[in-house]
């Protein structure tokens, strides 16, 4: 009995997804509860369970094929069928077309990869992709081990490097996730509908650093997490919004929406991509709850597991680029927030201190607002009590 396979409700506000990678393809079979297919929105991956145990005897969509919510994209067949991991076998015939089209088996290649395999003599053997779809990286052939030793290169009377031959000039055309264009939107709503400009400020992060080394360990054994910097700004920023509360605001059409509760929006790297999961009411979180919460959203955005209600409704987030190498930047607001904090990389400089150059540990910081609701000496007095409060940590716990 054929038994429909059907794009679930995942969000209340999307009617449309992106079909992803076929996790169980025709032929092959499945345990009821094992995820057979990758759903992508513009938020959240997430994967189909199977309804029951049986083959995929059908696929409609492929990946990288639009679906609506509810519309059938394949079927399976109840019972037992071909082991896992097995093709049902198919007509000699239909496999030589099968094969001359596609190879699912091999990995795909990208250019650069491509043409580094050949420099190091790599077969797709040799190299372990970690690529979106298995594709293999210049990066995974970097890392790579040449298994047998790259073929010679012809003799050149010139002793030049021989020309580069048309193969080698290659491009892929792959479409974007809808995570990807959902960002790519929203950042450019961000620029045509606010008036957005960025200020900055340093921070001596001395303070931080001999507190965190002080009491790191008792830390560590206490809450099963080490101590980090971002409870510190995560922290620091709800008492500069508690100060400023333009920045905790938003324009909701001619009137100003001011909250007194504070959902902090954490930027961080997921497995499609940069999202922004939220901690709600973080005003009541401690520094060890806010590290815990951080981790495993961090955890959880790189194996594409947040739910949606995680990534919406924040109040003002924090992107930290110092941890990909960033010293200075400008971070765009998330609409329809009001403000942005952008933390950048630690870095030891000389700076003057009581008349004499000494070297410390300083961090360049950015707040980008809203003109149209932060007045520019409102963005200063933001950011300069973000800086007082990290450069001296007690005041967040004294509330001075």
């Amino acid at each position: 009995m054929a038994v429909e396979l059907v794009v679930p409700s995942v969000g209340e506000s999307i009617t449309e997804v992106q079909i992803g990678d076929w996790l169980v393809p025709e032929g092959q079979s499945a345990e009821k509860e094992d995820a057979v297919v990758v759903i992508e929105t513009d938020k959240v991956t997430v994967e189909l369970p199977a309804p029951v145990s049986g083959t995929v005897t059908r696929v409609l969509k492929r990946k990288g094929d639009k679906a609506a919510v509810g519309e059938v994209i394949g079927y399976m067949e109840n019972g037992p069928g071909a082991p896992k991991g097995r093709s049902k076998a198919v007509p000699a015939k239909e496999s030589a077309a099968r094969s001359a089209t596609v190879k699912p088996s091999e990995p795909r290649l990208m250019p650069s990869a491509r043409r580094l395999m050949h420099e190091k003599g790599l077969t797709p053997k040799d190299v372990t992709p970690t690529g979106p779809g298995g594709r293999i990286l210049k990066e995974d052939a970097l890392r790579a081990t040449p298994s047998a030793p790259p073929p010679a290169s012809p003799p050149s009377s010139m002793g030049s490097k021989p020309p580069a031959s048309a193969s080698e000039r290659e491009e892929e055309l792959v479409p974007m996730t809808p995570l990807r264009k959902r960002i790519a939107e929203r950042l450019v709503q961000a620029q045509s509908t606010a008036a957005l400009l960025t200020t900055f400020n340093e921070i001596d992060m001395s303070a931080v650093v001999a507190l965190r080394k002080e009491h790191q360990e008792a830390f560590l054994q206490r809450y099963g997490i080490k101590l980090g910097f971002m409870s510190f700004f995560v922290k620091a920023a709800i008492d500069a919004l508690k100060l400023v509360p333009q920045i905790n605001a938003e324009i909701r059409g001619e009137s100003v929406a001011y909250r007194n509760y504070y959902d902090i929006g954490v930027a961080v790297g997921g497995g499609k991509g940069l999202v922004v999961p939220v901690l709600r009411n973080a005003e009541r979180m401690s520094f060890a709850e806010v590290e815990i919460a951080i981790a495993d959203l961090a955890r959880r955005a790189q194996e594409n597991k947040l739910a949606i209600a995680e990534l919406s409704g924040g109040t003002f987030t924090i992107s930290n680029g110092g941890v990909y190498g960033s010293l200075l930047s400008t971070p765009i607001v998330n609409p329809p927030q009001s403000g942005i904090l952008g933390l950048h990389a630690i870095q030891d400089r000389p700076v003057a201190r009581e008349g004499q150059v000494v070297i410390r540990p300083m961090m360049y910081v950015a707040v980008t607002y809203d003109h149209r609701l932060v007045d520019g000496r409102e963005a200063v007095t933001f950011l300069k009590r973000i800086k007082e409060c990290v450069e001296a940590p007690a005041r967040m716990l004294l509330e001075i």
